[in-house]
């Protein structure tokens, strides 16, 4: 009785697990998902072999090639690894005509972009690592402009050519469909009118030179330093440290001012004296003017001192000086301003302020 029991049981177990659902057996559903999981978890144990033990022993070498070529690819192997043991997973069950070319060319996909996003992750490295230093060291600023829209430009590249392969592999006529592009291709080009005059301004930059990078310049009311030049857009770092963008068609409609490549400058002060400077004291403020900017090393030894103009409330005086070109002008100017305070006083030499002065007609 008891083993009539035991086959019972066992034919019914038997039977649920070859219940068939969408043409699979619960068995092979199960086998499936098995292997799904499985090879998450391998691709876990193999990022962390990857993370821990390998770099661990990479790191004891003293060559750092092999530590960058781990990085590189511990990332890509994972996925990989994930992407084929879900389609090896899928492989199994019996699934409808349709839904295994989708499945098949999806994963053809998925590995074109895989090996495209290794490759990316290999010419950044060189980029970095190579381009990038060898760059800074040189004197020249073109290669320092130049890199950033060459390294996005080879990045797009790497995936329109990814794409271009993976939707050929995958069995669609990339032909036709560039072709049928060309249907709404007037549409495209108006939509696009603003990008492409963008792209001319940014060769308008490399060609004509307004500025490079590092320069401060001033446009538009945005004054600030040029830290990166792309090829649709620029980017300025105001004083106040905020990143402004600028589209590259806005340097070839408006006057930019390149303050960083002027030779010199120009400091323009009209000083105030009382009334009842002596003509005598205006001659001796325009000599200490002149003797001091003489003095300053900071300054250039052009200055224009004039006695020009009879006030309201002062005898004006115009003093026009000159910073040399990469001296501190906030400095410079502070340190000519508290000179002429101190040898104005010394001399006597009073400075005006409003005043009125009041008659009593009735006195």
């Amino acid at each position: 009785m008891n083993l009539n029991l035991i086959i019972a049981q066992t034919e019914l177990a038997t039977s649920f697990w070859q219940k068939t659902y969408y043409n699979n057996t619960i068995s092979l559903w199960l086998t499936s998902l098995g292997f799904v999981l499985g090879s998450v978890i391998i691709g876990k144990a193999i990022y962390w072999l990857f993370s821990k033990l390998v770099k661990a022993l990479t790191n004891k070498t003293k060559n750092t090639l092999d530590d960058l070529v781990v990085d590189l690819v511990e990332e890509p192997i994972v996925a990989a690894f994930i992407a084929s043991g879900i389609y090896f997973s899928l492989s199994l069950l019996t699934l409808p005509p349709m839904l295994e070319r989708i499945i098949a060319k999806s994963y053809t996909m998925v590995v074109t972009l895989l090996v495209a996003w290794l490759i990316t992750r290999f010419f950044e490295a060189f980029y970095q690592n190579i381009l990038q230093p060898w760059a800074d060291k040189t004197d020249n600023d073109l290669d320092d402009q130049l890199l950033p829209v060459i390294r996005k430009g080879i990045r797009s590249i790497i995936w329109i050519v990814a794409l271009i392969i993976g939707l050929n592999n995958a069995g669609y006529d990339v032909g036709a469909m560039i072709a049928g592009l060309g249907i709404g291709g007037f549409a495209l080009a108006m939509a696009a009118k603003d990008t492409v005059a963008n792209v001319f301004g940014g060769f308008t930059i490399f060609t004509d030179k307004p500025f490079k990078m590092g320069d401060r310049i001033e446009i538009g009311g945005v004054d600030g330093t040029v830290v990166e030049i792309g090829i649709r857009s620029t980017r300025i770092k105001t004083l106040a440290g905020r990143i402004v963008t600028m589209p590259n068609n806005t340097f070839s409609d408006s006057p930019v001012e390149n303050i960083s490549i002027e030779p010199s400058r120009k400091i323009v002060l009209n000083l105030g004296l009382t009334y009842d400077t002596k003509p005598e004291q205006i001659e001796e403020a325009i000599a200490v003017l002149k003797e001091i900017v003489a003095e300053n090393k900071s300054t250039e030894e052009d200055v224009i001192t004039s006695f020009n103009g009879f006030g309201d409330f002062a005898l004006n005086i115009m003093f026009i000086y000159y910073i040399t070109k990469d001296e501190d002008i906030a400095n410079t100017q502070t340190d000519m301003n508290l000179e002429i305070l101190k040898r104005f006083n010394e001399k006597k030499l009073d400075f005006a302020f409003p005043t009125q002065t009041l008659h009593n007609i009735n006195a």
